[in-house]
């Protein structure tokens, strides 16, 4: 048994914000997902203007996210990447459809080595989705220690 650390609505606004922060400095529109460790949506937001596929783009790039403890992006990276066409896990895109994405725009969160939710992002090309990925996650990372110093 152990104790699990669990996001909050509140801890999915600060990353939503910082994330929307990201977006705006890229001058893109996008779609952000908050997920709790189950792949549950806790917080989304489209950007006024961001594309109606962005939903369940981000939801599916959360979920995924997630699930598999691993930033999504990582399923079609040359040359191991384990999606890939004739690697192990070629054809997992399938599985669970419309819900799993194999491409940039998961990011797990993590905390004390164990993954507690995942931010999902889509709007941008890769490059941007993964710094407004980033932005969550870092800010995710100044929360945890603000709540840290705080306890």
């Amino acid at each position: 048994m152990y104790t699990a650390c669990k996001l909050t609505l509140e801890d999915a606004i600060v990353l939503l914000q910082a994330a929307e922060q990201e977006a705006v400095r890229q001058d893109v529109k996008q779609t952000i997902c908050i997920v709790d460790d189950g792949g549950h949506v806790i917080a989304l937001h489209r950007m006024t203007g961001a594309r109606l596929t962005g939903v369940e783009i981000a939801m599916a790039k959360a979920f995924t996210a997630a699930g598999h403890e691993r930033a999504t992006h990582v399923f079609n990276e040359p040359p191991n990447g384990p999606a890939l066409p004739g690697n192990e896990a070629f054809g997992i895109s399938h599985m669970l459809p419309g819900r799993f994405a194999i491409f940039v725009g998961g990011f797990p969160i993590v905390h004390e080595g164990r993954v507690i939710g995942a931010v999902g992002v889509s709007g941008g090309v890769g490059a941007q989705d993964k710094a407004v990925g980033a932005a969550a996650l870092a800010a995710f990372e100044q929360l945890a220690a603000a709540q840290g110093a705080e306890g």
